[in-house]
Parts: structure tokens; sequence; C-alpha cells
């Protein structure tokens, strides 16, 4: 499997942009990708206050320029030259310090034709912000290039620290038209059929969590997302959201979609996935599929419950009551169903029936007449049980 590593997961991408570069991406390490997009990107509807903005900068030269996403400042240059401004702008801001809040905005300022003068690697506005601050900035005029969401905290501490400040509005992130998939999303996450899903702005985080609250799962996601899900975010800003909750995140070095995705096919595996040895054979549970001595074998969601359920006991008997409790019921988005009866025994019949034929290999799951059913690893026979894997991953 080293060259699909996430065969056997699946991966919600929540992405505005690139989605389709990173689905591609995934899919090519192995995984199923579920996409779910979380926000959308909004033009401003009146770009007088750019326009504005723009003209204060070319009349009265600033000291300081902060860009904060690569995006924001392309858009900027862009509409810029709708107004025949565009080269005016670039010459204003030649002459200028740049300030580049991480390696995006870097490359667009570079794209640009343009230098940046500091660039802290983690995309962090403290960082910029604490650059600043260690300089006298009574009577500087800064230019600070927004990025959908409100700065009070960067806007408001420039200002008290003497910064006269000139806001330089490009975009906003607005919430998905459409939150079916995302809500769909949600449900699989805290039913434990999705693997990991990926982040790769806090706004998607925000709106994640929002949607979430809208159904009443806010504390259910979160609490998924500690334990089975893995949360795998493009940077420390991106994590934040998540970290601020007590969700611990996986996320590359380096702020890019390519590192992000070898990062979760190097996490993933490790984080959820579980093996047994089985009359013989070396099993490894993923997401919604087993390896059976290498080879991958898809399973559908109620056999693959059973089995996570008897591979917790190797070689003990599960009971038929107790298997009734672990078969997903799909009454709300994902298949969560709070307080729905458990399915019957018949469900269970049914779902271990389903699950030997996906197995593809008999004697692994042997009946225990009147009692109920486990997996054949029986230390008496010399078959020794083993089982690794975290205790939420199985």
């Amino acid at each position: 499997m080293k060259d699909a590593p996430l065969a056997g997961f699946t991966v919600g991408v929540t992405a505005a942009r690139r989605h389709e570069e990173l689905t591609a991406l995934l899919e090519r390490k192995g995984a199923r990708v579920v996409y779910a997009p979380a926000i959308r990107l909004v033009p401003l509807a009146d770009d007088a206050e750019l326009l504005a903005a723009t003209r204060e900068i070319l009349a009265d030269p600033v000291d300081d320029v902060i860009v904060t996403t690569g995006i924001g400042f392309r858009a900027w240059l862009e509409t810029a030259d709708g107004w025949g401004l565009r080269d005016d702008l670039i010459k204003r801001l030649g002459d200028v310090r740049i300030l580049a809040r991480g390696p995006k905005a870097k490359g667009a300022v570079r794209a640009a034709g343009m230098a940046e003068a500091w660039s802290p690697e983690s995309e962090n506005c403290d960082e910029v912000l604490r650059h600043l601050l260690e300089e006298d900035l009574r009577g500087r005029r800064i230019a600070v290039q927004l990025y959908g969401d409100p700065t009070p905290h960067l806007i408001g501490t420039l200002r008290r620290a003497g910064a006269d400040v000139v806001e330089v509005p490009v975009y906003q992130w607005a919430r998905t038209d459409d939150p079916t998939p995302l809500r769909r999303l949600v449900g699989q996450a805290v039913a434990g059929t999705i693997d990991a899903i990926t982040f790769t702005s806090a706004p998607a985080v925000s709106a994640t969590l929002a949607v979430a609250a809208d159904d009443n799962l806010e504390d259910p996601l979160l609490e998924a997302l500690r334990t089975q899900v893995v949360a795998a975010c493009v940077g420390s800003v991106t994590a934040a959201p998540l970290e601020e909750r007590d969700v611990a995140t996986v996320r590359p070095e380096r702020a890019r979609l390519g590192a992000l995705v070898r990062t979760l096919a190097a996490e993933l595996p490790v984080r959820r996935s579980s093996r047994v040895a089985v009359a013989g054979h070396a099993i490894e549970l993923r997401g919604h599929a087993v390896l059976i001595d290498g080879q991958l074998k898809p399973i559908a969601p109620a056999p693959m419950a059973i089995l996570r359920a008897l591979a917790r006991r190797p070689g003990h008997v599960v009971s038929r009551a107790e298997l009734c409790t672990v078969l997903p019921s799909r009454t709300l988005p994902g298949g969560v169903s709070p307080g729905r009866p458990s399915p019957d025994e018949h469900a269970v019949e049914m779902a271990v029936a389903r699950l030997r034929r996906g197995l593809g290999r008999g004697g692994l799951v042997e009946t225990v007449v009147k009692r109920g059913y486990r997996l054949a690893c029986d230390p008496v026979r010399g078959e020794p049980a083993r089982f690794t894997g975290a205790p939420e991953a199985v």
C-alpha cells in the first residue's frame, strides 16, 4: 500500500478554493473523498470602500503595507486594473515596506514584481503584529489588506500604538449557499463513518462548527474530532479555532496543499487503523475497508461496525445484544440518530452475513451458538490474539 497510503479511508474536503486540486491529491493517495464546501468567497457588492482606500494610498503614501493573503492581494491589483490604477498602485507599493503574512502572500507579492521586506513562515497575523510593535509606530501610515474576516485585534493594536491605519477591504467569506453536503459531512463525522476532515482556512472551521450547531451537533462534532476523526489543517492559523477547543490537529510544517496531503498520508494510517491476527491472516481495519494480507476489501458501514466491535476483544464472544448497539442508524445527516432504538438481532445477523461475504474468506468470524460471535483467534488453539491500535480507532 506504499503508493496508496490512504486507501480504505474517507476524507472530507471543506475547501472553497482549489478543492479540485486537493481532491485529486487525496485520491492519488487512495482516499475516498467527500466534498462538502463550508464557505464561499464573496466579492464586495460595493467596491467603493476599496476604491477609496486605493485612492487614499495613491494620494497620501503609506510607510508599510501588510499583505495578509495571496488571493486578496491579487484581487486588489486586478480590481485596480479595471479602474486604470494598477500601474500607479504597483509603483506606489514598490516604494514602501511590504510585510507579507506567510508564503502565499509572499508569492503573490513577488508575482506582481515586488519584494517583501519581511514575512513569517507561520501565516500568523500575531507574528506580523509583534514584528511591527518592536518599532515606534507613532505617526506611521500602515495599509492592511483585509482577508474576509474582521481583524479588530490587529487594527486596534496598531492604532493604539500610534499608527494611522488604512483598511483595504477586498473580499468577504460567507457560508455556502447549500449547507446540505456540509451537514451530511458533520453527521458522518459524529457517526464515525469518516476518518478525517481537511480544513484550509479558519473561516471554514468556523462555518463547519456553525452548521453543526444548527443541528445541535457542535459538541458531538468536537468530541468526534478529539477522538475518532482526524482534523487536518493546512497551517496554524487554520488550526487555531479547533485547538482553542482542545482539538488536536495534524498540520504540515509548510502551509501547502501538497504538504498537507503528505502529512495526512503519513498520520492517518497510524491514527485510524488497527491490526489483528485472525486464523492465520493479518487483518488491518481502516475506515471503510479492510486489508487482509495486504489485499484491500471495501466493507459497508454496518458490517464494519460489527467487525470493529469484534476486534476490540479478539477471540472473545460478543453477544448479539451488544452488537445491536453498534449498528449505525440513519435518521439524521450522516447516520446520526440520538435516542433511536437499537436495531434488532436479525439486523445483526444480516450484518454478520454481509461481513463474511465482504471479507471473502471463511472461518474468520465464528458463530457461538446462543451466545454471539467472535473473531477466530483463540490462544488455546495456538493462534495468539494480537490487536494494535488506539481504542478510539476501533
